[in-house]
């Protein structure tokens, strides 16, 4: 079973991005889990989200605390929570930033950055001051991860993006060819 954790702010997108990781995971044939966990926070406020992949059914039914994967949409939560919390060995952590991995610290965790927030503005996903980062961090998780095809990641969007699907799969194909794996 693959798990993967989302850590973002209210409105950033990480609930509709584990959602989406969970029906292109779908799509490949995969059985899949996605869900949220939060309280009564509002927008700003840290929420997680899990997705579980796997290729037989998946009988868990709680929040994913060893993940094979870390996504923190937004990079200002890293000293406020601890999103590596209970990563498994071997894990990656993968961060919406425009520093460069080396400037994080996680032991001997792999670690990969994308402007994501960058690319999202440049297709008009969101606005300047709250960009709407999922989809282009979807494609970051196709290149570094590799276990869900961009293929499937453009589907999904087209099938549950209610806006933008041209910009939004444009912003995931950009962050795939800008990662580096």
């Amino acid at each position: 079973m693959y798990e993967v954790r989302f850590h973002g702010r209210g409105g950033q997108g990480a609930v509709t991005a584990a959602r989406l990781l969970a029906d292109a995971a779908f799509r490949e044939g995969k059985e899949v889990q996605s869900f949220p966990i939060f309280g009564v926070e509002r927008r700003g406020a840290p929420v997680a989200a899990f997705t579980r992949i796997d290729d037989k059914p998946i009988d868990i039914k709680t929040q994913i605390y060893e993940p094979d994967v870390v996504i923190a949409l937004d990079s200002t939560l890293i000293g406020v929570i601890d999103v590596a919390d209970g990563l498994k060995d071997n894990g990656k952590i993968v961060i919406n930033s425009k520093k460069k991995p080396a400037d994080f610290k996680f032991g001997d965790t792999r670690v990969y950055t994308l402007d994501a927030t960058e690319i999202a503005t440049k297709h008009g996903l969101g606005t300047k001051t709250n960009p709407i980062i999922n989809t282009a961090i979807l494609g970051a998780y196709a290149k570094v991860i590799g276990n869900i095809g961009m293929a499937a990641i453009e589907q999904s969007i087209e099938n549950n993006v209610p806006i933008k699907k041209e910009e939004n799969k444009n912003a995931a194909r950009e962050a795939y060819q800008v990662m580096e794996a």
